[in-house]
């Protein structure tokens, strides 16, 4: 049974990876993110809003992060997720984390290509999502997301491609 945690900083490449590593491992992937924007919406919020709203209210992270740990327990998964790793480490679960971050520059590039927009403004999104996530995640677990310590590969996405990202993660699942 492998369990894998892919944390990492907006438009660092999680989701990408993820998907190769399900294709290459055969186990499913799942995607807190996409959780998130779901509660987002059934809010009838933007992101930005949604993530505002989350610093005043404990609740959704809690609900968000009790359906992570259950994903977690029960093995064999990928979990892609801000706190997946943290969550790994926090209860005790075997499973091998993975943090992947790249330059904002990059990162707001790759958003701009997923999501259009300009890079200037993808940049100023970032730098106010990534803000509200480390004063929620510090109030409410006291985890400073800066703390990359936790982590069995900590990994600059900046400089490499999906493909040879996911070569790293199966090297080290191979040992």
């Amino acid at each position: 049974m492998v369990t894998i945690t892919i944390s990492g900083t907006p438009g660092s490449g999680k989701s990408t990876v993820v998907k190769l590593l399900e294709k290459n491992l055969g186990i499913k992937y799942v995607c807190s993110g996409v959780i998130f924007r779901k509660l987002a919406k059934k809010h009838d919020m933007s992101l930005e809003d949604f993530g505002r709203y989350c610093e005043q209210n404990l609740g959704v992270d809690k609900e968000l992060d009790d359906q992570q740990l259950r994903i977690l327990q029960k093995g064999d998964v990928i979990l892609e997720g801000r706190l997946a790793g943290w969550l790994a480490y926090r209860n005790n679960i075997s499973a091998l984390k993975v943090m992947l971050d790249a330059d904002i520059d990059i990162r707001a590039g790759r958003i701009v290509k997923r999501e259009k927009g300009s890079i200037k403004k993808r940049k100023k999104e970032i730098l106010l999502r990534e803000k509200s996530e480390a004063l929620r995640y510090k109030k409410y677990y006291d985890i400073d997301l800066r703390d990359n310590s936790i982590y069995d590969i900590v990994i600059d996405a900046g400089d490499k491609t999906p493909a040879e990202i996911v070569e790293i993660v199966l090297k080290r699942i191979k040992g």
